[in-house]
């Protein structure tokens, strides 16, 4: 099954509806006990996560019934879910609040991430930002765009190629082993900025209009990177996990770097990454 702009403008429509329900009358309002560890106490999680979880499914069964659902919040209780993604006709990973930990420090920079997968390949990509109401897509072979709370739309581009050196971006460290994560702190100084959003869905808005030129990560959670793998991809960007496989949302580790071109990735890997 593929989708089209029709199927892309409804998802966009269930996004920032659940987004004013369930997402922001919370922002800026949560107490103590409505925010909870996971994994980590880096990991956490609200009841905004899971309630707009469950709105946000609720409405893919209801618009594609049979689909299969991989939501964030979901897969925590049961990580038997994410061996769907690789056979199932039409399934979605939903990443309900993306960037919770900035959510709840009340710091508007967090949101709302949709992709559909087809037998393994995803075809399709939404990401909300309920501060602003802009919208990014991107149909498979499509391209990809950006669609402001007014209606006005842009096509996306990723930057040029340029020296190493010159290269901004973001990079998230934290999961790296202790070694290779040595190996990539040593590398920052062989870019010209590099920073991290504690957020996906606006670290690849970032790449995908060109406004910095590459990303660095290594946990590959579907429902972190799907969306914005396939953004980045119909922008222009070449992308490989780090032993030089395609991005798959099946494969979950390996970390990965987003990049203008091959070139660039070839040269950000020596540069950050170096002997594998």
């Amino acid at each position: 099954m593929m989708l089209r702009q029709a199927d892309l403008i409804a998802i966009t429509e269930l996004l920032a509806g659940v987004a004013r329900a369930e997402i922001m009358p919370r922002f800026r309002r949560l107490g103590p006990g409505d925010i909870r560890a996971k994994s980590s106490v880096l990991d956490v999680v609200t009841d905004a996560d899971t309630q707009a979880e469950i709105a946000i499914s609720a409405g893919l069964r209801a618009m594609f019934p049979g689909c299969v659902l991989v939501g964030e919040e979901a897969a925590a209780a049961d990580g038997s879910i994410l061996g769907l993604l690789g056979d199932a006709d039409l399934a979605f990973t939903i990443d309900p609040v993306d960037g919770t930990a900035n959510f709840a420090a009340g710091m508007p920079l967090f949101g709302s991430m949709v992709s559909a997968v087809r037998r393994g390949e995803v075809i399709a990509c939404v990401i909300h930002d309920p501060i602003t109401g802009e919208t990014l897509g991107a149909l498979r072979g499509e391209g990809a765009w950006a669609r402001a709370a007014n209606g006005g739309t842009q096509s996306l581009q990723v930057s040029s190629p340029k020296p190493v050196g010159e290269l901004t971006g973001l990079a998230g460290w934290r999961y790296f082993a202790p070694a290779r994560r040595d190996r990539v702190l040593q590398g920052f100084p062989a870019v010209a900025q590099i920073c991290d959003f504690r957020c996906a869905a606006h670290a690849y808005r970032l790449v995908a209009l060109g406004s910095c030129d590459f990303l660095l990560f290594n946990r590959l959670l579907p429902w972190d990177h799907a969306p914005g793998w396939l953004l980045h991809r119909e922008a222009g960007g070449y992308s490989a996990i780090l032993d030089g496989r395609p991005y798959s949302p099946t494969i979950h580790t390996g970390g990965m770097i987003c990049a203008p071109d091959r070139e660039s990735w070839l040269a950000l890997h020596e540069a950050l990454i170096g002997q594998s």
